[in-house]
């Protein structure tokens, strides 16, 4: 098999989908242009802050891709191209875009609020608790595992102790980013330009930054670049939305879509040869494809991460609702896009049915650079910018859900009716934001440490267990108010299967390890047990009391 037919054949899939199906569905559910959005009625200039379709979408899009569409189809390649490529493209059509949308449209209509509250509201009080309490358990293996990726991605010295100019290269380009976002913000948020200027200047910045980087490397080992990735998630929990969030969104946006267009032309004209096999058997090295292949392939395919990012920040930005649509499902279906691409990749560095070595996004950019160097572009340059785009992918996901997890930490102690005039002190300092940052991070810290390949099944197990209780939450929501939810169901029930068998294959194999060796570490070990053990609970809890509800809705 080439890629050129697997990316055509996707992308005729993708763009179909989007034009029958989730127009479709828009329309059942009913969108109105003139209605006024969360965004201007509680407009606050911190997380309420109206933007254009293109700044929300590079937010929606940059937040939800992450390092997850490149990382979990390189891994599961193992499985054969063909069953991974059915799974992004079903899980991404008919789970992954419908939750998108759905959790988008439904914290519009109930004032930006997050799946929490709209659990409160329709659901109970319990189930939002203990909701909350599952996504900040999330939020930690999340910060966790990425912060792994892009402190290892910026590790300047080689296993030998050789400098390693690439990733320095990365590195010093990634800090200008943000500089240059910081600057950008300020510039679009005090002098009101047009989209054209607008993004004329995005593009002479991000030129400047990777020059900036090539010229000028920075090296400092993986340890350093934890601790820096950890301030720096601190201080973009605490601004405002409008002066790092949104412009860095918005240039990674430009920068990560221009880099999908780079990769589709240069699938395009590299013609690659995908050398693994179609099918490879349901059990490879010990794993078996149900359900470690829906669990490993997150991002790409459902995610309810996703939700989180749509109900968290996106509907607080967004200024019309006809901007749902594109912004929720059209980002989804483009990460699928992504998730090909990176399938793609994989296939084309094999040799003999032999993955490569190497990280996934290393294996990517690689990849990558060599479509685009037979189009005469430096393998070097090209190489720096993809992996640049790659840990922009990763640092946006760190920002947004380190603040998604504050946020439900700090909500897990107040709800609809709370006073904070007569709130007691000690919950006053559990609603502080810079209190429920600082106690996020820390145990997101110390889950780093062991390093995101420990993490990972974990977190994909999370991760879809999320998408889930999400999609269960949006379908009690939209019997309530008399709209069309089957879409939901089937993918709730399967999610569920799929996440409650990968919970308890976690546990029993950590458990197995430490009974056949005797060997136990507590950090490593424990914190896995301990969190796959309480996600299974409190994933259980909430899927009983929104089945309760919808069934009696």
């Amino acid at each position: 098999m080439n890629g050129i037919l697997i990316l055509a054949l996707s992308l005729v899939a993708l763009g179909a989908a989007y034009i029958f199906y989730g127009r479709w569905i828009a329309n059942s559910w009913g969108i109105d242009p003139n209605a006024k959005t969360p965004a201007y009625e509680l407009e606050d200039g911190v997380d309420y802050v109206p933007a254009s379709k293109p700044v929300v979408f590079g937010h929606q899009f940059a937040s939800i891709a992450g390092a997850g569409p490149i990382n979990g189809p390189i891994i599961a390649a193992m499985f054969g191209w063909v069953p991974v490529l059915l799974w992004i493209l079903v899980g991404g059509i008919f789970f992954g875009a419908v939750q998108d949308l759905a959790a988008l449209y439904a914290s519009i209509k109930n004032k930006g609020r997050t799946i929490g509250y709209i659990i409160e509201l329709y659901i109970g009080k319990t189930g939002k608790k203990l909701f909350l309490l599952f996504v900040w358990l999330f939020s930690i293996l999340v910060v966790a595992a990425f912060s792994d990726i892009v402190a290892g991605t910026f590790n300047g010295f080689n296993a030998d102790g050789t400098f390693n100019v690439a990733n320095a290269s990365t590195a010093m380009t990634s800090v200008m980013f943000i500089a240059a976002a910081v600057i950008y913000g300020f510039f679009i948020h005090y002098k009101k330009c047009s989209t054209t200027m607008t993004i004329i200047t995005a593009v002479l910045l991000m030129i400047g930054t990777v020059a900036f980087g090539l010229a000028f490397p920075i090296y400092a080992s993986k340890t350093i670049w934890l601790y820096l990735v950890f301030v720096y998630v601190f201080l973009s929990c605490v601004t405002p939305i409008w002066a790092l969030l949104q412009p860095r969104d918005f240039l990674n946006s430009i920068l990560l879509i221009v880099m999908i267009i780079g990769a589709v032309a240069g699938i395009f004209v590299a013609n690659p040869v995908i050398n693994i096999p179609a099918f490879s058997g349901f059990n490879v090295n010990g794993q078996m494809m149900f359900p470690i292949m829906f669990v490993t392939i997150a991002c790409g395919a459902v995610s309810g991460f996703h939700s989180l990012v749509a109900s968290g920040t996106t509907s607080k930005q967004i200024q019309n609702e006809k901007d749902i649509l594109p912004v929720s499902f059209g980002a989804m279906l483009t990460e699928s896009c992504l998730a090909v691409i990176s399938l793609i990749a994989v296939g084309a560095l094999s040799v003999g049915g032999k993955l490569p070595a190497g990280t996934p996004p290393v294996i990517f950019a690689e990849a990558i650079a060599g479509f685009l160097s037979i189009m005469g572009i430096p393998q070097n340059a090209s190489f720096t910018i993809i992996t640049l785009a790659v840990s922009a992918f990763a640092l946006t996901s760190l920002d947004s859900v380190a603040r998604v997890g504050r946020l439900a930490f700090q909500e897990i102690f107040m709800d609809s009716q709370t006073d904070f005039n007569t709130m007691h002190p000690l919950l006053k300092l559990a609603t502080n934001k810079y209190f429920a940052t600082v106690v996020t991070l820390v145990l997101s810290y110390l889950l780093a440490i062991i390093g995101y390949q420990n993490i990972w099944p974990l977190f994909g197990s999370a991760n879809q267990l999320l998408s889930a209780l999400a999609l269960f939450a949006l379908a009690v929501f939209l019997k309530r108010t008399k709209r069309k939810g089957f879409m939901l169901w089937a993918p709730m029930f399967i999610m569920l299967a799929v996440t409650f068998t990968a919970l308890f294959q976690i546990i029993y194999n950590i458990c197995n390890k430490v009974f056949l060796t005797g060997n136990f570490v507590i950090v490593s070990d424990g914190l896995q047990i301990a969190f796959a053990v309480l996600l299974l609970a409190l994933g259980f809890l909430v899927a009983v009391s929104c089945i309760k509800k919808l069934y009696a809705a």
